[in-house]
């Protein structure tokens, strides 16, 4: 009887292969057969699963954020969290958290960005597509919590947006490459400004 193969375990390692490939030797100089090489497949194998070596980063990132979106959606709109400042925080912490725990693979991910622009090889879009979400879903708490009365009236819903993300992306930033990130300063930095907000 022919062995059962779980598709989407393989692709998933497949999509870690190929950072450590990215990260080893470079975006330019990584191929499929390398790839394949690298995973214990044959290069038909990896055309199954994906076209190019664009899409393998694409999914990659897609692989390292995840079910996370998700999550987060659902954390948005959960009113037994609290207010929604309370959620925002939540939100970022869980973020903060979740790229703890996905040090390796995010480390991987930007090691190859940072090499790559080298060559101008710009991975913003493909970043920016998968992160959008995040963005506004940032902009429609605060939007609810300016129209419910708990937030006060006089915060700019777009330029708070912007500074979430920012401390957010600064956050994973560190998570890759300083030993030293401290979870629970970076978790009270973010309390701190967004209970400024509050009505």
């Amino acid at each position: 009887m022919p062995k059962k193969i779980d598709h989407e375990t393989r692709k998933e390692n497949i999509l870690k292969t190929a950072l450590d490939v990215f990260a080893e030797v470079g975006y330019k100089e990584a191929n499929l057969s390398l790839i394949a090489e690298k995973s214990g497949l044959s290069r038909p194998t990896i055309y199954q699963y994906f076209k190019d070596k664009d899409e393998i980063y694409y999914y990659a990132v897609k692989l390292v954020t995840g079910h996370l979106f998700t999550e987060l959606s659902e954390m948005a709109f959960n009113e037994g969290i609290g207010t929604e400042i309370d959620r925002i925080i939540a939100i970022c912490t869980r973020i903060i958290d979740y790229a703890i725990g996905a040090e390796a693979e995010l480390t991987r991910l930007m090691e190859v960005m940072l090499h790559e622009k080298e060559f101008n090889k710009d991975f913003s879009e493909i970043i920016y597509k998968r992160t959008a979400k995040l963005s506004i879903l940032f902009r429609r708490l605060l939007s609810r919590g300016i129209q419910k009365g708990s937030i006060v009236p006089s915060c700019n819903v777009d330029m708070t947006a912007k500074h979430i993300f920012s401390l957010m992306e600064s956050f994973c930033f560190q998570i890759a490459f300083f030993k030293n990130f401290n979870r629970s300063e970076s978790i009270d930095f973010v309390k701190t400004y967004l209970i400024s907000f509050k009505a």
